[in-house]
């Protein structure tokens, strides 16, 4: 009997470190869940960038093969390639922007005669968008409020950040510290 007693105990142990290995795979498993499908997520918001939307208000790429949901099978490659700078994708979003593109940096070019606001990223044509609906000159607070952006210190300081970038670049004047308005002509070169 105290033999078959030892083997029950040895096979509970076993048990009980089997049951802790599964909750510890299940909560990795639930883990990398999650993770797939915010890279699903991700890939989604890309494509829908770089592609385009189709009828279904999700974004492919063209040739591509979408699955159930709008989910691509064979993404990856797709989306490797629509995300190379030199790529067929980013070739043809680039096209008639003057706008030099670098890997990880917004680009703002100098402003002078004849270069349009579309060479610009959408955050700062949004901020020249609403300088030139004001009758007058704006404080960022004001501007993060007109875009939206809320109150917090964080949103307006990074608004002010591309404000500056912009009068440095000559797309918009600081008449007084912390006004800011849109220019009319280009700004002298530094």
């Amino acid at each position: 009997m105290a033999e078959l007693e030892a083997r029950e105990a040895a096979g509970r142990g076993r048990a009980e470190a089997l049951r802790a290995r599964i909750a510890a795979l299940a909560e990795q498993l639930t883990g990398e869940e999650e993770l797939l499908s915010r890279l699903g997520i991700t890939r989604q918001t890309v494509l829908e960038i770089l592609g385009g939307r189709d009828d279904h208000g999700s974004g492919a790429l063209e040739g591509a093969e979408v699955g159930p949901g709008g989910v691509e099978q064979d993404g990856d490659a797709a989306v490797g390639a629509a995300l190379r700078i030199d790529g067929p994708v980013a070739r043809a979003g680039l096209e008639g922007a003057a706008a030099a593109v670098g890997v990880g940096a917004v680009r703002v070019p100098q402003w002078q005669a004849g270069v349009a606001e579309a060479v610009l990223p959408v955050a700062y044509r949004d901020v020249l968008e609403v300088l030139a609906d004001a009758a007058q000159p704006l404080r960022a607070r004001q501007i993060a409020a007109a875009l939206g952006l809320g109150e917090e210190p964080r949103s307006v300081e990074g608004l002010r950040w591309k404000l500056k970038r912009l009068v440095k670049r000559g797309w918009l004047a600081e008449p007084a510290a912390g006004l800011f308005v849109c220019c009319t002509q280009p700004a002298e070169s530094a």
